[in-house]
């Protein structure tokens, strides 16, 4: 099997990143170094790396991301993640312009922001993802903090913005979680539709009592997913690091009830294709 492709990590050096807690609850270092040693260790050959979120709610800035990227001798390539105002857009898509082909898809924020993915405010991002055959990644189901909109991150928010927008490709982070089902059917139906496993598992509460009984029903609803969509073609490996560590996502794969040619799909064959990698 070829190496595998994480389509879902994130980092930051700074001390405000709100993502250090999960970092702290799976015994985690969350640094470059600690990253790159474990894609070696499992043999993790590219990975796309996103914002985290800092304290104060807004994501790390991205010309942080690219230069994180720059130094990890091209196992990393970046994704910019996009804030809902004129301003923000327009700079995305400047930066996506000085990195061209460096920069390898978009993300929005569902549920962290005060917009929706058909906002009027993002037209300008979809048409360039669009010319430019980038894919757009956007956070659904749960929210990793109490604040979030679950009104906005339900994945069937985006059915709409699938049916008017059938060129841009479409990654439902998180499998929508706990709304499997519905992720089931939006891969189903339209054909520019993908999801990713990221995030499923974390440290802490996630490590005690129900812990094994907990990935034996994500196992079980991802396998179903897969099972309604009739194949494994739109299901597409990440871990959210440092969130999940890397050893519990591929368990997670291990456990799916699909053949190996499904699970390879999972864990590069499916990121290569949509990302270009």
């Amino acid at each position: 099997m070829q190496e595998i492709i994480d389509a879902h990590m994130h980092l930051s050096e700074r001390r405000d990143d709100a993502l250090m807690r999960f970092a702290r609850m799976n015994g985690l270092r969350y640094t470059l170094d600690e990253l790159l040693g474990t894609m070696r260790m499992y043999k993790i050959a590219r990975g796309l790396l996103l914002s985290p979120p800092l304290q104060d709610a807004t994501p790390l800035p991205n010309d942080e991301i690219i230069r994180l990227c720059r130094r990890s001798g091209g196992m990393l390539a970046p994704v910019i993640t996009v804030e809902p105002t004129a301003k923000e857009v327009k700079a995305a898509i400047r930066l996506a312009e000085e990195n061209k082909g460096k920069v390898k898809a978009f993300k929005v924020r569902l549920g962290y922001v005060k917009a929706s993915a058909e906002s009027p405010v993002f037209d300008r991002l979809y048409d360039y993802a669009e010319s430019e055959r980038l894919p757009v990644l956007f956070h659904t189901g749960d929210t990793a903090f109490s604040t979030g909109d679950l009104a906005r991150s339900h994945p069937l928010t985006l059915d709409g913005l699938a049916n008017k927008r059938e060129e841009l490709t479409i990654i439902l982070c998180h499998f929508g979680n706990p709304w499997f089902e519905d992720v089931a059917e939006l891969i189903y139906k339209h054909p520019n539709v993908y999801a990713d496993i990221s995030g499923l598992t974390t440290g802490g509460a996630y490590a005690e009592k129900y812990a094994d009984k907990y990935a034996e029903w994500l196992a079980k609803k991802i396998s179903e997913a897969i099972y309604f969509a009739a194949g494994a073609e739109k299901v597409i490996f990440g871990t959210d690091y440092p969130v999940t560590k890397h050893s519990d996502t591929l368990a997670l794969v291990r456990r799916l009830e699909v053949d190996e040619g499904d699970k390879e799909k999972i864990l590069w064959r499916n990121a290569e294709r949509v990302f270009g990698l």
